[in-house]
């Protein structure tokens, strides 16, 4: 079985906590196990944190800019991607290495946690006029045993 789910977002601050709990919310659903919900909902949230903060402005004077968030299951595998009207990670193409934050720092962790709680990560920006940064990650899933919609395994 395949799923998928996008959301256009403000960019604001309340919008995170929503897209985490619409993933949560998903996963429980399709019988993932929660160790793994938890991981992308965490990953999630750090790459929606980062669209609020640097995703672009919206409307002078008017509403925020805004930013998408699309989910899809597919099989053994989820990925997420979080898309912002920003102006782009600098550069042309992969963003440059991170100094890594000491630990008093409160901002430049987010980054490279989705890298550790994914199995693939893919930053870049949108192409064309307008911008904007791309973040993508991808995970295997793990089933709960009474997972109602766990893909079969094919066997030979």
């Amino acid at each position: 079985m395949s799923m998928w789910w996008s959301l256009h977002l403000r960019r604001e601050a309340a919008s995170v906590p929503l897209a985490r709990r619409l993933l949560i919310g998903t996963m429980e659903t399709a019988g993932v196990d929660p160790d793994v919900s938890y991981d992308l909902s965490v990953a999630l949230s750090e790459a929606c944190a980062n669209a609020v903060e640097h995703g672009g402005a919206g409307v002078p004077g008017g509403t925020p800019g805004g930013y998408r968030v699309t989910a899809y299951l597919d099989g053994e595998k989820c990925r997420i991607e979080v898309t912002d009207s920003g102006p782009g990670f600098p550069g042309t193409s992969r963003p440059a290495p991170r100094p890594v934050a000491s630990e008093t720092d409160e901002h430049g962790r987010g980054l490279g946690l989705i890298e550790e709680l994914a199995d693939h990560v893919h930053l870049g920006n949108k192409p064309g006029r307008g911008g904007g940064a791309v973040i993508s990650f991808d995970k295997i899933l793990k089933w709960r045993e009474d997972a109602p919609l766990m893909m079969p395994l094919l066997t030979a």
